[in-house]
């Protein structure tokens, strides 16, 4: 294993089933309203979203259990997500999470064969494929917390480019340690310019390559260290 990601034996033929284009536009719409409703959500940098038909692996800071809707919500892509496994067993929202996209890690674990295989079939569909390199929720404070280079190692693998995004306040609507989200709490989502990784220098050691670039990701994300570009 290297930085946290088992390498993957050959795809195998099982595939997921994308659910409706009907039904994800109607579950977009109604958790749109209700995110307008409740935390004033708004979204900067949508220009950064691309449309064409390349897989991307989605890359954000995570400070609320709301994160993964909320970052999709205005990317018209094939959709697959990184979740942690545990949410799979909770009623209702197992289900709905598996029908729309999204796989389980365990994230203490790090990405294992079985979500490299699955991340890797879903970009060669491609899929926008979400990947929170925290694995769990920050804290109030708003500080991020260790970012695993998981993601930057899927991606370059893939050849495909991140999509940074940055989740502004979050930590102050439903951080760890607070059983419910708050309401009536502004949230800005960020999309930042499509980060594209460059080859591994012969003479430079995977996991320092792979570092190199995870803090350089960690430095665009970063909602406490940066200003964002309007």
């Amino acid at each position: 294993m290297i930085s946290g990601v088992e390498k993957p034996r050959a795809v195998s033929a099982d595939r997921f089933s994308y659910p409706s284009p009907i039904i994800v536009d109607f579950v977009r719409f109604i958790s749109l309203l209700i995110s307008k409703a409740l935390w004033f959500i708004r979204y900067s940098g949508r220009k950064n979203i691309p449309t064409d038909d390349r897989g991307i692996v989605v890359v954000s800071n995570h400070p609320t259990y709301l994160d993964p809707v909320w970052i999709t919500l205005p990317i018209r892509k094939k959709l697959r997500y990184m979740a942690w496994d545990e949410a799979f067993e909770w009623r209702l929202i197992g289900r709905l999470i598996r029908y729309l996209g999204a796989f389980p890690v365990k994230h203490r674990k790090g990405i294992t064969k079985s979500a490299v295989v699955e991340s890797i079939r879903s970009l060669r569909d491609g899929a926008a494929l979400v990947i929170f390199p925290e694995g769990e929720r920050e804290f109030a404070d708003g500080k991020m917390l260790e970012f695993k280079t998981g993601a930057v190692h899927i991606a370059l693998n893939s050849g495909v480019p991140i999509l940074p995004v940055s989740v502004r306040g979050g930590n102050r609507i439903w951080p760890q340690r607070r059983k419910y989200p708050r309401l009536f709490r502004r949230v800005e989502i960020v999309y930042h310019p499509l980060m594209h990784l460059p080859e591994k220098p012969e003479e430079v050691e995977l996991d320092k390559h792979l570092e190199k670039l995870n803090n350089d990701l960690v430095d665009i994300i970063d909602p406490m260290k940066r200003e964002i570009d309007r």
